[in-house]
């Protein structure tokens, strides 16, 4: 079960799903809303040589990073979060034995977050 946070982690990395998609509210930046938000709940673990690297291959360095995805394919679904396989882990939609971040309690959603795209 999710608890709420301040700011909601799943929920503005469902917002970097949505690239591509030019109808909607405001948009949200990569760099400036989503990035400083990976650095604090993934960067620990998923940098290059890292366990999370080590494990999949996903390594959240840069927007370029973060898109290629893993080594056993993208995470990404650019338009549709709900089908981003990111989405699903931080928002603990998937078996809790691989929720990000890992032996940690999944992140809050917030679906505001989901009708916005990043600049």
């Amino acid at each position: 079960m999710s608890t709420p946070k301040t700011v909601s982690f799943a929920s503005a990395l469902s917002v970097m799903l949505l690239v591509g998609c030019s109808a909607g509210p405001a948009a949200v930046s990569f760099k400036s809303e989503v990035k400083p938000l990976i650095d604090k709940y993934c960067t620990e673990c998923h940098t290059q040589g890292g366990a999370g690297d080590e494990a999949s291959g996903f390594v959240t360095e840069n927007y370029a990073t973060v898109m290629k995805g893993t080594k056993f394919g993208p995470v990404v679904v650019a338009g549709d979060p709900l089908s981003s396989s990111l989405y699903r882990l931080v928002a603990g939609k998937v078996d809790p034995s691989i929720c990000m971040p890992h032996s940690k309690e999944a992140l809050s959603t917030d679906r505001d977050y989901e009708n916005r795209t990043v600049d």
